[in-house]
């Protein structure tokens, strides 16, 4: 082994190691990790994501969720497949209600209380707005309570257009100094190609001082079915500057918090660089 690959794996088992020992964990779920092909809340899907989040919490974690899925639920419930930016906002407001009741019901198998926050990214651009959120968010902690965090759609269409919330997950990560973000979506993490197009796809264990060409790899086989995984390295490299490991998994694989807390490999899972990269 060369100097150079000793010290990737070094690094790599630092990372899995902060992880395992996080305290303090942003879980965000999108919407295809909550809905079927319909566009319906997925029943299982959504009690699966509750089951790990729970997981994590008697583990003595404090959690907070980064829940996607209004605008997809809403879909469902009225009955639309395409909407414009200003339908979609309307959708987010009926599937938002919809969301959160079946989220206090399937926590409720847990007794555990739940509390919605709706945001956006002036929200938390903002000294005295997030001041604020942050001061409901200690409090909630502080409570037992699980922090329930979606962007504001009703008001808000920058996440309504890119990101699925992810940008909005890795800005609440770095600005509550959480110790790990897990994204939950629909693919097992990141790939060298489309692993919906390409069955040869390989899944690539960790993303450091090789973001550049991850990147590159990315982008080269993006579609309109895949393009999501852009926005999700972009917000799990976010939060690795700062000294924030971040993992993309998959929502429906099993036993995804107890790798992670046993320092298993899962997903994908982005080094902390504390600001350092391959330019």
């Amino acid at each position: 082994m060369t100097t150079n690959e000793a010290a990737e794996t070094w690094a790599l088992e630092q990372a899995r190691q902060q992880a395992a020992t996080a305290n303090r964990i942003v879980m965000k779920a999108r919407t295809n990790s909550l809905t079927d092909e319909t566009s319906k809340l997925d029943n299982e899907k959504l009690d699966k994501l509750v089951d790990d989040v729970m997981k994590l919490r008697e583990h003595g974690r404090d959690v907070l969720f980064v829940s996607s899925g209004a605008i997809g639920a809403g879909k469902g419930r009225v009955g639309y497949a395409d909407a414009t930016i200003e339908e979609s906002q309307a959708l987010s407001t009926v599937g938002q209600s919809h969301l959160m009741r079946r989220y206090t019901e399937s926590f409720e198998r847990y007794d555990q209380k739940v509390a919605q926050i709706l945001v956006t990214q002036n929200d938390l651009d903002s000294t005295e707005r997030f001041t604020n959120f942050k001061n409901t968010i200690e409090t909630l902690l502080e409570w037992g309570i699980v922090p329930i965090i979606n962007e504001n759609d009703a008001v808000a269409t920058e996440e309504i257009q890119i990101g699925d919330n992810d940008m909005l997950s890795s800005s609440v990560a770095t600005g509550v100094n959480a110790d790990l973000l897990i994204t939950l979506t629909d693919v097992g993490g990141i790939y060298t190609s489309n692993p919906k197009d390409d069955p040869t796809a390989e899944r690539i264990e960790a993303v450091g001082q090789n973001y550049r060409a991850v990147e590159e790899m990315v982008d080269k086989s993006v579609s309109a079915k895949f393009g999501g995984i852009q926005t999700k390295m972009t917000g799990a490299r976010s939060v690795s500057e700062r000294g924030i490991p971040a993992i993309i998994a998959r929502s429906t694989k099993n036993n995804v918090v107890e790798r992670i807390v046993d320092r298993k490999a899962v997903g994908t899972i982005f080094i902390p660089e504390d600001g350092v990269n391959d330019d």
